[in-house]
């Protein structure tokens, strides 16, 4: 948590100091479970990108200090960055995007799988709206990835999310594996952010699906979806951005070169709707101007 004026007048970040928690974002898990009730019956979760710790500690304080027997209590937390030390909580340093993660976290739980994967993590903003989206899509993609390793049928995912124009179709790639999805956003989220959170409840992958090691940013989806002989994996059809952030942007108006040439279009409209409004608006304008216009 940063020392700027701003953080000292957020109440949330005063509330986290003074309750001892590791970062504001605690309350963000905790007011999402008082809406949703994730945490009842959870004995087995996962922390994706939990550093530095303040949603395990959450998980720590729920589920294992008040539980009469520790031991059937798993909390995995799992970051590139080390994390201190949390009290009933097991710490990984892996990359979600690897298989070798998913395998250390499923090593950890037995023959039995999670209950409950979630995940705060997001990159470093750049304030270009675009780029954090997509980049958070990609994350959100690597821990769902994640999830369909470890998480038991039946069981909850929750993960950040960046709002923008394309929430409508991550909230049907995800109804493909969960049977409801919901957007929620924290009170403790600040109004000027665009952060919100994806609640998925009830995993139950389609008939035959077998997980697979994705890695979102380097892997060719298309190749990966044939690579088994499940037909589940083939039909459900990837979302494939055509192109990079190395070409054009469609929302945005560039310059016209000196040296540019206008060049009349292949093939005008033969008979455009507009035509006959042009017309008229032509013969208003030159009455206006005193001029007799005569119809054929």
């Amino acid at each position: 948590m940063g020392k700027t004026s701003k953080d000292k007048r957020d109440i949330f970040y005063r509330l986290a100091k003074e309750q001892g928690w590791r970062a504001r974002s605690a309350f963000k898990l905790i007011q999402i479970d008082e809406v949703f009730n994730i945490l009842s019956g959870v004995t087995r979760a996962v922390d994706l990108c939990a550093a530095p710790g303040s949603w395990s500690q959450v998980l720590s304080k729920k589920l294992w200090e008040p539980s009469e027997n520790k031991d059937e209590v798993k909390i995995i937390a799992v970051d590139l960055q080390p994390m201190s030390p949390l009290n009933g909580v097991i710490q990984l340093q892996g990359d979600i995007t690897k298989l070798e993660t998913a395998e250390a976290i499923i090593s950890h739980f037995g023959d039995k799988k999670a209950h409950l994967v979630c995940s705060d993590g997001a990159p470093d903003v750049t304030g270009l709206h675009d780029i954090d989206e997509y980049i958070q899509s990609q994350l959100l993609l690597a821990a769902l990835n994640i999830a369909t390793h470890v998480l038991m049928k039946s069981g909850t995912f929750i993960a950040k999310i960046f709002r923008g124009k394309d929430i409508s179709l991550l909230f049907s790639q995800l109804s493909i594996f969960f049977e409801k999805v919901s957007i929620a956003k924290p009170t403790s989220s600040r109004n000027s952010s665009i952060e919100a959170f994806v609640v998925c409840q009830n995993y139950q992958p389609p008939q035959d699906y077998i997980p697979q090691k994705i890695n979102p940013m380097i892997d060719d989806l298309k190749v990966i979806t044939e690579l088994t002989e499940s037909e589940v994996n083939r039909s459900i059809i990837p979302f494939v951005v055509c192109g990079d952030l190395r070409s054009f942007d469609s929302d945005m108006s560039y310059p016209i070169d000196e040296n540019y040439e206008h060049t009349e279009i292949v093939q005008k409209p033969t008979a455009p709707p507009y035509k006959e409004v042009l017309e008229r608006l032509s013969q208003i304008s030159l009455k206006h101007e005193g001029f007799s216009v005569n119809k054929e």
